[in-house]
């Protein structure tokens, strides 16, 4: 599992201009399985993503197609972990210690 966290690098007005897009593609990945939970952070100098995946690189690739990061608006810290405790919705995302 990964969080990912974006962080604002430009205006807010030109933020504002892509999150239209942004949303779009948050909206491909809720659809496809890949993302958990999303939002912007508060106070709102960007925002956080839980993702599944087991793929860093395809992780690392996914983030490199947000249209925030296309525009140049913002940019990602990935942290990969293992959701070894969940709440009772989030069971069958558990994993296990290797």
């Amino acid at each position: 599992m990964f969080v990912l966290e974006i962080t604002y690098t430009a205006s807010a007005d030109r933020v504002e201009a892509a999150l239209p897009e942004h949303l779009v593609w948050v909206d491909d990945h809720f659809a496809n399985g890949t993302f958990l939970a999303s939002g912007p952070k508060n106070p709102r100098d960007g925002g956080v993503i839980l993702a599944l995946g087991d793929d860093r690189a395809r992780i690392e690739e996914m983030v490199e197609s947000d249209p925030f990061i296309v525009a140049g608006v913002g940019e990602y810290t990935i942290t990969e972990f293992l959701a070894t405790r969940t709440a009772p919705a989030l069971a069958e995302h558990r994993q296990e210690r290797p």
